[in-house]
């Protein structure tokens, strides 16, 4: 894993009946802990600026919510929900509990609407079968204190057992059933499998877009046996955000897109170039797209095999007419390390033997300047090396702006990764539009392609 500028080293670290709106308190997984997003923002009015090009991926306009589903349609009725409930623990001790409380909301319609609740979810990557280290047990003694009722764990996710225990579930109970992963047909999208997984359950909710991107028999497969097959709410709020706004912006629209390497990036800014008014590019990757302008970079990271895809996307950009700020000014040092000698450099200027860590202060400031008019801005990847302060700057003086600039009535959507981390890092999580819970779900979204778990549901 690496972050912002890392030349190559190992990472620092690791309501009511009625339908209420979609929350999102996340926590994606990605480069490094990730944390919550409370804040609700309404959707922008989009700009007739730029027509947006058609999106052929599903957005939630095009999918069924569970707010589409009456008392009615849910009384009684057995509902398989698939959450992200894939929390870090310390033995059995839940060290972040972010992604459980993002559940809530969807889980709690269904109680109140006298639903049967029946939550499916993995934890960890089991290889082999059950292991004790990876059971859920621990997410449902948090989900009974969040919900205020108790929780009862299953065993199994499939079987017997699970048909005893739902045969003796009241309207408005939830049972948890145990990691899907202890069978390894999960992840294979077994049809069997998925037909057991389905057989205690009348609908389906899929509420987990961090692995919507997979196309599993807990994510995909099960809506073949189960009729309707509905989005929850925090899966509803991220296609609002990362495929509806970002389809059809307020302008100017901007996008942030930093990390490490271009080449992890590649479908995103591609993408995005098709939409955006202006690409900011930061982190590691800067040093490629400078080298491919001829410059000398030190020993920063660089991708010699993709500076003719630099240059590809800068000639992309122009004849689009997007503009690609990069930065002017970097922080160097002359080793990775948090006690190494550091100076503000030029990019013009970048000595031999000293690797770019951060952005410098001029370039902070352009894009700040760049950002001001914005009405729309996506950000992905940190600007820097944030873990360590000496090269944190620069991320944390964009999130700053983000968050005013949200303030203003700006949309700001943190597009998962390392940058969830830095605001969160920056304590401005709470101060952004929407932050993204997906890490691969999230760039594959943004991306353009299509996600197994949102296309098998329902259409409106």
């Amino acid at each position: 894993m690496k972050t912002g500028f890392v030349p190559s080293a190992a990472p620092l670290r690791s309501g009511a009946a009625a339908a209420p709106a979609p929350l999102c308190l996340s926590s994606a997984s990605s480069s490094f802990v990730t944390a919550p997003s409370r804040r609700v923002a309404p959707l922008p009015t989009p700009s007739s600026a730029r027509p947006a090009p058609r999106m052929t991926t599903a957005t939630a306009a095009t999918k069924k919510s569970v707010k589409n589903l009456s008392p009615a349609d849910l009384a009684g009725k057995r509902v398989l929900v698939r959450c992200d409930l894939n929390v870090p623990l310390d033995g059995k001790t839940i060290t972040d509990d972010t992604r459980i409380r993002a559940s809530i909301p969807t889980i709690k319609y269904l109680v109140d609407n006298g639903a049967k609740v029946l939550l499916s979810s993995h934890l960890g990557r089991p290889k082999d079968g059950p292991e004790d280290k990876f059971s859920l047990q621990p997410v449902s003694v948090r989900l009974s204190e969040l919900l205020g009722k108790d929780v009862k764990m299953a065993p199994d996710c499939i079987g017997d057992s699970v048909a005893a225990i739902v045969d003796s579930m009241s309207n408005g109970d939830v049972t948890l059933l145990e990691n899907v992963r202890f069978y390894k047909e999960e992840t294979k999208n077994d049809p069997d499998f998925s037909a057991k997984l389905a057989a205690n359950a009348d609908l389906f909710v899929n509420d987990a877009f961090g692995t919507a991107h997979r196309a599993h028999g807990s994510t995909a497969g099960v809506t073949s046996h189960l009729k309707p097959s509905v989005a929850g709410f925090l899966l509803e709020k991220e296609l609002e955000y990362l495929s509806g706004t970002v389809a059809n912006p307020a302008r100017p629209f901007a996008a942030i897109v930093g990390g490490s390497k271009v080449s992890s990036k590649i479908g995103v800014i591609e993408s995005l170039l098709e939409k955006v008014d202006k690409l900011i590019i930061g982190g590691g990757m800067v040093f490629t797209f400078l080298k491919a302008r001829g410059l000398n970079v030190g020993s920063s990271l660089v991708e010699d095999d993709k500076l003719e895809l630099a240059r590809s996307l800068e000639k992309i950009a122009a004849e689009k007419g997007v503009k690609i700020i990069l930065p002017t000014d970097v922080v160097v040092a002359d080793k990775f390390d948090a006690e190494a000698n550091t100076q503000v450099v030029s990019t013009e200027a970048i000595p031999e033997g000293w690797m770019g860590l951060d952005q410098g202060e001029s370039s902070t400031k352009l894009i700040q300047d760049e950002l001001k008019e914005c009405k729309t801005v996506i950000w992905n990847g940190p600007m820097g090396v944030f873990e360590i302060p000496a090269f944190a700057k620069g991320t944390f003086a964009v999130a700053e702006t983000l968050a005013e600039l949200t303030s203003q009535g700006c949309t700001t959507i943190i597009g998962g990764g390392d940058s969830v981390a830095a605001v969160e890092k920056a304590g401005l999580a709470e101060k952004m539009s929407h932050i993204s819970t997906g890490g691969g779900a999230s760039l594959e979204l943004l991306e353009g392609k299509v996600l197994p778990g949102v296309a098998a549901l329902d259409d409106n």
